[in-house]
């Protein structure tokens, strides 16, 4: 098997036509040094501090992946109270009001129905403000969290089970949903989709509440196996019209899955093979007894952790068949335990091959999430930030369609390459693109903390020696030190010479973050 030479640093990217490693055998752990650990903490996280990625150096490969995956042992903070009262459907006195102004008749029947519509709309305001909360609580939750893994793979989630505010129009259902992928991030996939077809904003967005017998909806009988769990090509359209039966009657009321016996249809069913009176847990039983959801979810890890799959170079194409083929049969051994698989792909060494590194562009998520976890830089207002993820194209809880956000090469194209750098700007400034912000001097971009964490790493770097000072920035930003902007790089910084070093570094990490090499992790 071919054993790859891992670097100390990566100043360009594979040679085209060399052999990618495929093996899904542990690294050796003499290979896992400073550019291997940012490479498993961007990937596995949102990457990290110069002084986080020498902590996972010493703490070598095996104690970091663990110390990743097994995040349950890491206390974190509790998540909010937020308000779960606000879409409660009527109460019996307000169905009671309700209906005597609808028997009332004249200027008294108006009244009463405009004092009920008003407290709806009050409702419905009110709501959208807390998913607003919402929102901006997440965001937080993915910069300071003390476990990157459990975020991403949330994030991951819920761009795979893709549900949006827009249509479900509960805040709460919404941060339920949220809270499940929490729970099972790294447990079991199994779980997960038993868990998906009794959750309330999956059952509203797609319809299934309106599901019943004779009259199923196919909504979600479709999605559960086109999008969730075998892929298109793996079922027929008599699967999806058994599915929907066998779904009929699984609902919700307020806050929790009802099943309903009296609109669901217990007939005789054939789904994917299997027959009898079959519900909702049947149907997904019966999808993960195929071999094609444990490639399923294999596939959707690598492509998120690993790279974007399929590609255009036919040996990575190769490679990541073979790695995906080991990473499902670990999955399906495993009994969809996601722990081993995930263990299995950051302890590879195909993980760590050159080919991988630096090769994924960043979702507007891990832009800004890996900007402030990374740089250190002061948490800049919430709000504005969001709507700048919006603009370049991730406005979470609100994707675009079932299909989540189809991710890679879509994040970029000029309208959001020019919100990401001004949204930099922001990050490292306070400095807001439309004019000076008063309050922006308050709390500076301190790269004072972030020089001397890489003098330890680099050792030969000095503070006297521009080009050092270059290098060892753009092998902790990027990844590589000879980036297509490092002339104009080299240029500013010898021009900066005797200036303040704090100020310099800033205005140096403001140029590096417009390169098309900051844009991928």
């Amino acid at each position: 098997m071919y054993q790859p030479t891992v670097s100390t640093q990566r100043d360009a990217p594979a040679e085209p036509g060399r052999r990618i490693n495929d093996s899904t055998a542990p690294l050796n752990a003499k290979n896992f040094g400073f550019e291997e650990a940012r490479h498993l903490l961007w990937r596995a996280g949102f990457g990290g501090t110069v002084s986080q990625i020498n902590t996972l150096v010493r703490w070598g490969l095996n104690k970091s992946v663990d110390y990743l995956v097994d995040f349950e042992k890491v206390k974190d903070s509790p998540a909010p109270e937020f308000n779960a009262d606000i879409m409660r459907p009527p109460s019996e006195e307000e169905r009671r009001e309700a209906e005597a102004a609808r028997r009332m008749s004249g200027v008294d029947r108006e009244t009463a129905l405009a004092k009920i519509r008003v407290r709806r709309q009050n409702a419905e305001q009110e709501d959208r403000a807390q998913m607003r909360e919402i929102q901006q609580w997440w965001l937080k939750q993915m910069i300071e969290s003390p476990r990157p893994l459990q975020e991403k793979l949330t994030l991951l989630w819920h761009g795979h089970f893709a549900t949006s505010y827009r249509t479900v129009e509960d805040s709460w259902h919404m941060f339920m949903q949220n809270q499940m992928f929490r729970k099972h991030a790294a447990g079991n996939f199994a779980d997960m989709l038993y868990g998906i077809i009794r959750d309330p904003a999956m059952i509203a967005y797609l319809n299934n509440n309106d599901s019943r017998k004779g009259r199923p909806n196919e909504n979600l009988a479709r999605e559960l196996m086109e999008l969730f769990s075998l892929g298109v090509g793996n079922y027929g359209e008599k699967d999806i019209k058994e599915g929907a039966k066998a779904l009929t009657g699984y609902t919700f009321r307020d806050d929790e899955f009802v099943f309903d016996r009296r609109n669901h249809d217990g007939s005789s069913k054939n789904i994917l093979g299997r027959s009898g009176a079959m519900n909702g847990d049947d149907f997904v039983a019966a999808i993960l007894e195929r071999r094609e959801c444990s490639r399923f979810v294999a596939y959707k890890l690598y492509k998120h952790f690993a790279g974007d799959y399929p590609s255009g170079r036919k040996t990575l194409d190769s490679a990541a068949d073979r790695v995906i083929g080991d990473l499902a049969s670990t999955i399906q051994l495993s009994r969809y335990e996601l722990k081993p698989a995930l263990k299995k792909l950051f302890l590879s060494q195909h993980f760590y091959d050159p080919a991988l590194r630096g090769e994924q562009i960043k979702s507007p998520v891990q832009l800004v999430v890996g900007a402030v976890r990374s740089l250190n830089t002061p948490v800049r207002d919430l709000s504005r930030v969001c709507d700048a993820m919006g603009r370049m194209g991730q406005d979470i809880f609100f994707p675009p369609s079932v299909k989540g956000w189809d991710g890679g090469r879509s994040w970029i194209n000029t309208a959001t390459l020019f919100v990401r750098q001004n949204l930099m700007v922001f990050l490292l400034t306070g400095k807001r693109p439309e004019g000076k912000d008063p309050l922006a001097e308050q709390e500076p971009f301190d790269a004072r903390a972030m020089l001397e964490q890489l003098r330890e790493a680099y050792p030969q770097m000095s503070l006297s020696d521009p080009t050092s000072v270059t290098d060892a920035v753009l092998r902790f930003t990027i990844g590589r030190t000879n980036p297509s902007g490092r002339v104009a790089l080299d240029e500013f910084a010898r021009a900066s010479e005797g200036k303040d070093i704090n100020q310099t570094v800033t205005k140096m990490m403001l140029l590096i973050s417009a390169m098309p090499e900051y844009q991928l992790c």
